[in-house]
């Protein structure tokens, strides 16, 4: 029988709700086994209709996006959470992959990322929009004179996250700096660093700047 991952939705527009429902319906794997339209039952429903995930909007009414996430965090994650909604504020952004999501997407491209995104965090990956996470790596990377950005785009090998974590450690971020600036958990960070050297064969950290400068990736 077909394992069906189990999605609940939360927005505060039944409209929304009804599309992405609509979208989701034409994937065999997925199932909409819920929705709320305020923050107040999120939780007790996710936890009722057992979900897998929830797609959550930030500006919700009686209980906002945040105050779930701290919920969700203070009584255990029954589910893992993608952010669905139309900020993309870095702070905002920031804020809410430290209380525990596993993907940002806004709300103008939902229509062409939220498949792939649930996809992705079912199997235990963290998804960002294109936009988001463009802002993410400019935060961290603007005016280093050491960064050559126009390898980043010929490089095939490594996932858009992998190349970021590997441009971080050859600029010599710890793995503590590494998960503030990216928004993630330092066991994250070491997974994909374990991923990176696994790979590009790579013994250590020195392994992983040589690729760096070798694929121009930094400037020396």
């Amino acid at each position: 029988m077909l394992k069906k991952t189990r999605i609940h939705l939360a927005d505060d527009h039944q409209i929304l709700i009804d599309g992405i429902r609509t979208l989701l319906h034409t994937i065999p794997t997925f199932e909409v086994v819920g929705f709320s339209l305020n923050g107040n039952d999120i939780y007790d429903a996710v936890r009722c209709n057992k979900a897998d995930i929830l797609v959550l909007d930030i500006n919700m009414p009686e209980k906002d996006g945040i105050e779930v996430l701290k919920e969700f965090a203070r009584k255990g994650f029954p589910c893992k959470i993608i952010i669905l909604s139309s900020y993309d504020d870095l702070r905002i952004i920031k804020e809410v992959m430290k209380l525990g999501c596993s993907s940002y997407l806004t709300k103008k491209c939902a229509g062409e990322n939220i498949v792939e995104a649930i996809h992705a965090v079912a199997n235990g990956e963290e998804y960002f929009s294109k936009s988001v996470r463009e802002k993410i790596f400019n935060t961290v990377t603007k005016d280093n004179p050491k960064l050559n950005k126009r390898a980043l785009v010929s490089n095939s090998l490594l996932t858009e996250r992998e190349l970021e974590i590997i441009i971080l450690i050859s600029l010599e971020y710890s793995g503590k700096e590494i998960s503030d600036e990216l928004f993630i958990s330092i066991n994250t960070v070491e997974t994909h660093r374990k991923n990176i050297m696994k790979k590009l064969s790579a013994k250590n950290s020195i392994s992983l700047v040589k690729y760096a400068l070798k694929h121009k990736l930094i400037k020396s």
